[in-house]
């Protein structure tokens, strides 16, 4: 069982205060902090995320679906980068973007002004239910905000809310493997970040972000949490260091793997 859950008087398991508290307080410290940046955050992107393009295309052919209308969910949207994509590939598609930023999500509006067929929800989603069903649901770059009991707590939500035969897309930072690998990944995104044009107080906030308010998995334990949520299959279409892009498809009667 979770460690931060206990049984209650009514026989019912529950999160201590204390562990509430703390949740809510480090979702507080990513809104505050994606808030700060929403207006800038675009323009940062590609020399922030090493092979940036790359990156977000491999998320985009991922998201693949045999209709022409998918209804698809951006869990984190932020800005909507990915739900751009999204659109182009699929422009009849009913999108909800949602994120804990409103700042963040008012870029988004900005940039979809006029598109049909959008939602904007300010949540934490970590917290809140986000509907359904979808056809494809995506995420780039934000589940990694959540500890590991939430991310895996996630994608089984994930699971649930996807129609059969439905998808899901994370393109998401990881934790090297070993602590070795790991350390040289993080160098390597260091001196990205270093190398490019951004001025160096802007770089250095960017990496301290990454540095306090990230908590990174190991690919292979995400994959796992995916297989033992039920999808399946599950594949890794792109990876460059601490930078993935996982695929999972739910097939079937969508029977939940043990373990």
């Amino acid at each position: 069982m979770d460690a931060r859950l206990s049984w209650n008087h009514a026989g019912y398991r529950v999160m201590h205060p204390k562990v509430i508290k703390e949740l809510v307080s480090g979702m507080e410290e990513v809104k505050e902090a994606f808030d700060r940046i929403a207006s800038e955050y675009d323009s940062q992107r590609r020399w922030i995320i090493p092979g940036f393009r790359d990156f977000y295309h491999a998320a985009l052919s991922a998201a693949d679906w045999p209709g022409t209308e998918p209804v698809i969910l951006d869990i984190g949207a932020g800005t909507g980068l990915l739900s751009a994509l999204i659109l182009e590939k699929y422009p009849q598609a009913t999108l909800t973007l949602l994120d804990i930023s409103e700042k963040m999500l008012d870029v988004a509006r900005e940039r979809f002004a006029g598109r049909e067929r959008i939602v904007f929800r300010v949540c934490d989603y970590s917290r809140e239910e986000f509907g359904g069903p979808y056809d494809l649901v995506c995420s780039a770059l934000s589940i990694h905000h959540l500890g590991n009991p939430d991310k895996q707590d996630l994608y089984g939500r994930i699971f649930s809310a996807l129609n059969t035969g439905g998808v899901f897309v994370n393109a998401e930072q990881v934790e090297g493997e070993t602590p070795d690998q790991h350390q040289r990944s993080l160098a390597y995104w260091d001196d990205f970040v270093r190398s490019g044009p951004l001025p160096e107080e802007v770089g250095k906030a960017a990496m301290q972000r990454r540095d306090t308010l990230d908590n990174m998995e190991k690919l292979s334990v995400q994959l796992a949490w995916l297989r033992g949520s039920g999808f399946s299959p599950v594949d890794v279409v792109y990876k460059n260091r601490m930078l993935a892009v996982m695929r999972g498809r739910k097939g079937g009667a969508g029977t939940v793997i043990p373990g």
